[in-house]
């Protein structure tokens, strides 16, 4: 498994912008496909968006153009970018890792998870 700690979560107003990163050691990073799920209260965990080894990302359309995924092999890091955030996309947010060849947005292809940072987004 891989160890990953997501950081960069925080209270924010709508409109506003957040970059969450997560560092992860244990594995070999380039070859893992990342991903960003979130959970708000009462509610199930969700899919966000994800990039694969190749670079190919995947998102959910509730987050089209406005947040974006990168990876860093060099530093082993992915991050996230949202931008225009909304009350809504208020969750504790999750950096996962999977083993798997393409970017997937199933919660079950990633065998590895941080321990979530909150992002609130006030109205």
């Amino acid at each position: 498994q891989v160890q990953l700690v997501e950081s960069g979560g925080g209270l924010v107003q709508a409109g506003d912008s957040l970059r969450l990163s997560c560092a992860a050691s244990g594995r070999t990073f380039s070859s893992d496909c990342m991903g960003w799920f979130r959970q708000a209260p009462g509610k199930e965990r969700e899919f966000v968006i994800a990039i694969s080894r190749s670079f190919t990302t995947v998102y959910s359309s509730s987050v089209k153009g406005r947040f974006t995924i990168s990876r860093d092999n060099t530093k082993n890091t992915v991050y996230l970018q949202m931008n225009n955030l909304k009350p809504e996309d208020t969750a504790v947010y999750y950096c996962a890792a999977s083993r798997g060849q393409f970017a997937s947005n199933s919660y079950r292809d990633y065998d590895s998870w941080g321990q979530g940072t909150q992002v609130t987004v006030s109205s």
